[in-house]
């Protein structure tokens, strides 16, 4: 029987949490917080931290831009 992901309760928690508030992540900051101490310990042991490993906190959303429609 494969063994449970460490993270999956806080991965959980963080959808519960987002679909709660109408996808408002400055509503959820705690339970994202719980997510990225979970991942600091258990990167190497779960799946649901690999959104998670390489992204910091304070990462601005201006940085991700999308490309624009008029660049095709």
């Amino acid at each position: 029987m494969p063994q449970k992901d460490p993270c999956q309760r806080q991965a959980c928690a963080i959808q519960q949490c987002l679909q709660a508030n109408r996808y408002q992540e400055s509503m959820c900051e705690d339970v994202i917080r719980e997510m990225r101490r979970c991942c600091d310990t258990q990167a190497g042991n779960s799946i649901c931290c690999s959104g998670f490993k390489d992204s910091k906190p304070n990462e601005s959303k201006s940085s991700a831009k999308l490309p624009s429609a008029h660049s095709f």
